[in-house]
């Protein structure tokens, strides 16, 4: 049986972000975690070793595979900063093209610092994934 690897725990956000290596991406990630506090109004949480998350949602996929996720998040990496949004929310691409610097992959968008894009369009990031989580997931 599948077991979820990336779970809520109750480490410490605050210890977590002291404990980046690089004093930009610690100052980023102080930055972030007010956005994403402020924008979604949810008290941010660990899931896993390294992913700073927002709220939580219960997904159930067709195969049976299921498990919690947080609504959004974000995580200072050694490369760049992951900043994880809904999978299959089809705002996403449109929203990006006013957002600045970044790469994207399925689930998560990356950026190198704050500095390189638009705040207003990563809030309208937050909510337009949760609005889709919320709608596509409307048990939680």
């Amino acid at each position: 049986m599948y077991e979820q690897k990336t779970k809520e725990t109750d480490k410490s956000v605050i210890e977590f972000i002291e404990n980046v290596e690089s004093p930009k991406k610690c100052e980023d990630a102080y930055k972030l975690l007010a956005i994403f506090t402020e924008t979604t109004g949810y008290q941010a949480k660990m899931w896993g070793p390294s992913i700073i998350g927002f709220g939580s949602y219960h997904y159930k996929y067709e195969s049976g595979h299921e498990g919690d996720a947080p609504l959004v998040g974000f995580s200072p990496r050694k490369s760049n900063i992951s900043l994880y949004f809904a999978t299959g929310d089809t705002t996403r691409d449109e929203l990006l093209k006013d957002f600045g610097k970044h790469k994207a992959g399925k689930a998560c968008v990356y950026i190198n610092k704050i500095a390189d894009i638009e705040v207003d369009v990563l809030k309208a990031l937050i909510d337009s994934s949760i609005k889709f989580l919320r709608e596509t997931y409307p048990d939680n």
